[in-house]
């Protein structure tokens, strides 16, 4: 039961925005294909979409440590390409691109930069797990999600908070796979795509900490829950990793639209066109962007906060 209505959720079908132009595809075996995508050979495995204030939309690509820029004509420039795998994105107010690098940290890349620059590559001179994504609250602190290998048979993810000054605290620390993350408009609770135990967690924010954490929404499949975005109106909209498409949720955890897939099954991030209905999906299993229209514009992320209000259109 996905709802309290008893009735099937309302298909919204996605579209083809673009795709990965065959010029940047290389087929070949990989250290991160061998650990994630065994026996494949694989071009590329997209994730991290994130809009800049002049509208262009940048994207990782993991397994070949790469960040392309999208323009808002779709044509693709490779904007960074180093020794590492970038996952999730996330722009500060300063215009730099925050990266959750699986190998690295928390990197960023600064506006021109061809090369990103550390953060955060460790905790007290121990190396994190495998950071998988990250975004910002609306005072500028940085949550981001530890995944490594962590799974229902080690749920040792976790999820940290680095607050402007530059402390880092350890906000939960025993998810099976902590992916993507999202704050609820009033920043008065996390949301949690918690991949292997195919869920959605919800926690409380009190006392500048996390409080009775509770299973939001599940879920079935080979894979479960990666990215999240919120809108103006509180729906949580869920990409899937296995089930081609995401899923919006109410406040109160009920299902009310499916967002299906033309292509693939591995509905990887989102995020919302800012100040718009539109919502871009990552299809990372062909290298395709998708986009939708929604009930309602996404909320204003830090990132343009200042110059999008969260007003419904």
């Amino acid at each position: 039961m996905w709802n309290l209505s008893f009735t099937a959720p309302e298909v919204i079908e996605a579209r083809v925005l673009t795709r990965l132009p065959d010029a940047f595809r290389q087929p070949r075996k990989t250290a991160w294909s061998e650990a994630n995508k065994p026996g494949q050979r694989i071009d590329s495995f997209l994730e991290g979409p994130s809009f800049d204030r002049q509208g262009r939309l940048w994207v990782t690509d993991i397994p070949n440590g790469r960040i392309f820029c999208i323009g808002t004509d779709l044509q693709w420039t490779l904007a960074a390409e180093y020794d590492g795998w970038p996952n999730g994105s996330a722009f500060h107010q300063d215009g730099s691109l925050w990266i959750a690098d699986y190998r690295r940290g928390l990197l960023r890349l600064e506006p021109g930069a061809s090369q990103p620059r550390g953060v955060l590559e460790h905790r007290n001179s121990e190396s994190f797990r495998g950071v998988n994504d990250l975004t910002f609250d609306g005072r500028g602190r940085c949550w981001f999600t530890d995944q490594g290998q962590s799974g229902l048979h080690e749920p040792s993810g976790r999820v940290y908070r680095l607050d402007v000054d530059g402390r880092l605290e350890l906000m939960l620390q025993n998810a099976p796979s902590p992916n993507g993350l999202a704050l609820n408009p009033d920043e008065s609770a996390l949301y949690l795509a918690v991949t292997r135990a195919n869920a959605i967690w919800r926690a409380p924010l009190v006392g500048g900490g996390v409080s009775k954490v509770g299973h939001f929404q599940g879920f079935f499949g080979t894979s479960g829950p990666d990215g999240l975005a919120v809108d103006v109106d509180g729906r949580l909209v869920v990409g899937h990793a296995s089930l081609r498409g995401a899923f919006v949720l109410n406040a109160m955890g009920e299902v009310t639209h499916y967002v299906r897939s033309p292509v693939g099954a591995t509905v990887t991030n989102l995020a919302f066109r800012p100040g718009t209905h539109q919502l871009v999906m990552v299809e990372s299993q062909t290298g395709t962007l998708l986009q939708a229209d929604l009930p309602a514009p996404g909320l204003a992320l830090y990132s343009h906060a200042d110059a999008t209000k969260n007003q419904k259109t």
